[in-house]
């Protein structure tokens, strides 16, 4: 959903042509799409490999929040959307967090958000914000103290938008750039 010049030079961005499918979460059938989008969305050096989406599937189905469109009666489905991440009692997200997914405590205090992912095409009309703002409510439906996120600056006022606090620089070198801790305590 491009934004396109309409016959006049407006820029307009064209009627969906898709529904919306209630958030879900992840199964393992779900991984050739999850690595398609990461890849989509995340430099090679900051994107979760392959490997590391299936071994957070086989641990943590659960933490991963999936929007997906309906195209059509007989269209099919494009995921649009998503947002993972492991619990842990850790206050911290720790870069080994990403590719160790036995360090996921489902009775943890935290909820670690990896990733949100949104297809290109879809972007700018709030589809990762519906994701995050459920994984958020999720996370403390299930007695979470809170959520904690990693992001560049450019991100940073993204997410305050939700009530995530700026905790200034991360001690994290994932994928070699900076990356500012952000917490939303409950």
């Amino acid at each position: 959903m491009t934004p396109r010049r309409d016959t006049i030079g407006r820029m307009s961005t064209p009627t969906p042509s898709f529904a919306l499918l209630p958030i879900r979460t992840a199964t393992v059938q779900d991984l050739d799409a999850l690595d398609r989008l990461e890849q989509a969305c995340f430099p090679p050096a900051e994107a979760a490999s392959r490997a590391s989406i299936s071994s957070r599937l086989a641990v943590f189905p659960d933490h991963f929040w999936l929007l997906e469109a309906q195209h059509g009666p007989d269209g099919g489905t494009q995921l649009v959307s998503f947002v993972n991440g492991m619990v842990t009692d850790q206050p911290h997200l720790l870069d080994e967090m990403y590719d160790d997914a036995g360090m996921h405590d489902p009775r943890g205090a935290w909820q670690m958000i990896f990733g949100v992912d949104t297809h290109p095409d879809y972007r700018r009309h709030g589809y990762a914000g519906r994701v995050l703002r459920h994984a958020i409510e999720t996370a403390r439906e299930q007695g979470r103290r809170g959520v904690v996120l990693t992001c560049k600056d450019r991100l940073v006022q993204f997410y305050a938008a939700f009530g995530f606090q700026d905790e200034g620089m991360s001690t994290s070198t994932h994928g070699g750039v900076p990356w500012h801790e952000m917490r939303l305590t409950f």
